[in-house]
């Protein structure tokens, strides 16, 4: 296989592919999510719905086709996303009358939705969510990250006014970062993007940023503003307590299945996925070991303990098929599982188990009465673990000192040199499309996102030097 530090990408897809995480499809562009992929997702789903949950935002659906005319309602919407639409324009011999876009977003038709639903006041806020499939036909794709139908959540919101819709935009922002924090162990960057890389048709989007282990950027989820433009465009109006009509202000905000590429780009290590006990497929594997055939009572013991643990709660597989000791142990560390407990004659004898914990490097002999307790602890101990491990890689590749383009240039030369990853840079950025154009035409690093809290204040303009109105986080990106 691979190695992450010689072909990342490489090391990534082939990683994937033997874990049985995905296939490739037969159309170019998409993938088939295998059940352990698939159940990442769905480990996602159950958490984001506890916040939906508890927020009062219920769940719906809405078709996958959306009529051309409704695009055409809100120009920077469509401006923005005519490029990747793919179309419906004909249904066995006969033409349709209006083409039927495959929904790359559903602004559209939930606005069209909000228009008949909201008449008063009364029924604001109103806020839904749907899970669903998107269409954006990628040129180059990557599993998970980047492929033309992907799997997502997107919240759409209707407020009376722009500052109960903004608390919105910013809660659900605020969500999205502890959900990866705690619940993924990946941290990540809070702030605002620019309006080159704004959502279309936003007043204003903030974003999520993901740094992945060969420093590129990930963007892990984002949160829009989009003032009174959809409510314009489908006449989303309801009547004041003063008996005016008046458009609502609205919001959206998704994330997607490109939080599963985040995780195992994040923690994956040369033996293979790593992922934090709150969303792992399998988080305890038990394995007979020796000649245990001979001996009954050590499958007779893992079975007991199985029980136990499945009964718990716990995602529990027992592998007592006869591949050796050494091929299984290499299979559940390249799957992820995250703590391995194996029992041969000697350790039956000695009334105890061997337990090995994915991401720590020792196993540890736990008496059969102990086992248990030993389990839970690292379960709970591992995902801040593996958190803490990827802040202090993120650190390690933050660089604050940039000041001109040749310092920038003369940076990732110098990462190249020495084998690092470029990760991400702290400039100032005067504001305009030019200057932000410049930095990716010379280097490929594009704007993240304004952080809300920067590390330092950055004063001048990377490539004009101007004065700076912004400090701006620049990456590589996926």
């Amino acid at each position: 296989m691979a190695k992450q530090t010689n072909d990342f990408t490489e090391w990534y897809i082939q990683t994937i592919l033997k874990a049985e995480l995905m296939s490739y499809s037969p159309v170019k562009g998409s993938m088939i999510f295998r059940p352990d992929g698939y159940e990442l997702w769905e480990h996602i789903q159950e958490e984001f719905n506890k916040f939906l949950r508890s927020e009062g935002i219920r769940n719906a659906y809405f078709p996958m086709l959306i009529p051309q005319s409704f695009f055409m309602k809100e120009a920077d919407h469509i401006e923005g996303f005519a490029p990747e639409l793919p179309w419906v324009t004909e249904v066995g011999n006969e033409k349709l009358e209006e083409p039927l876009a495959l929904r790359p977003t559903s602004e559209t038709m939930i606005g069209s939705a909000f228009s008949d639903w909201i008449n008063s006041y009364r029924d604001l806020p109103y806020e839904i969510n749907q899970w669903a499939n998107v269409f954006r036909w990628e040129k180059k794709t990557l599993p998970f990250l980047r492929t033309s139908e992907f799997l997502w959540q997107e919240g759409h919101t209707a407020h009376a006014n722009e500052e109960d819709a903004r608390i919105r935009t910013m809660s659900v922002l605020e969500e999205y970062a502890r959900l990866c924090e705690e619940f993924l162990a990946i941290p990540v960057y809070k702030g605002q993007k620019t309006p080159s890389e704004r959502f279309a048709g936003a007043v204003d989007t903030y974003s999520i940023e993901a740094m992945m282990q060969d420093g590129k950027a990930v963007q892990a989820g984002t949160s829009h503003y989009l003032g009174t433009k959809f409510a314009d465009a489908f006449d989303i109006t309801y009547l004041t307590k003063e008996n005016q009509h008046t458009h609502v202000h609205t919001t959206s905000w998704g994330a997607s299945t490109r939080l599963i590429g985040s995780l195992i780009m994040t923690h994956g290590d040369e033996n293979g996925l790593v992922f934090p006990p709150t969303v792992a497929p399998t988080q305890i594997v038990l394995m007979p070991v020796g000649p245990w055939k001979k001996n009954p009572a050590i499958l007779e013991k893992l079975s007991e303990i199985f029980a136990s643990l499945k009964n718990k709660g716990y995602r529990v597989r027992l592998d007592d098929t006869d591949n050796s000791p050494g091929y299984k142990f290499n299979e559940w560390e390249l799957k992820g599982a995250c703590v391995r407990i194996e029992c041969g004659p000697r350790d039956l004898e000695n009334n105890h188990a061997m337990v090995k914990v994915r991401d720590l490097a020792d196993k540890e002999a736990v008496d059969f009465a102990d086992l248990e307790g030993y389990v839970e602890a690292q379960l709970e101990l591992m995902t801040p673990r593996l958190l803490e491990k990827a802040q202090l890689r993120n650190q390690e590749n933050e660089y604050l000192e940039i000041e001109t383009l040749a310092d920038l240039k003369a940076h990732i030369e110098k990462s190249q040199a020495e084998d690092k990853v470029p990760g991400f840079v702290l400039i100032g950025w005067d504001g305009s499309e030019e200057t932000e154009a410049k930095i990716k035409e010379e280097t490929g690093f594009t704007t993240r996102n304004i952080p809300f809290n920067p590390p330092v204040e950055k004063t001048v303009d990377l490539i004009s030097g101007k004065p700076a109105k912004h400090t701006v986080w620049i990456a590589r990106a996926y």
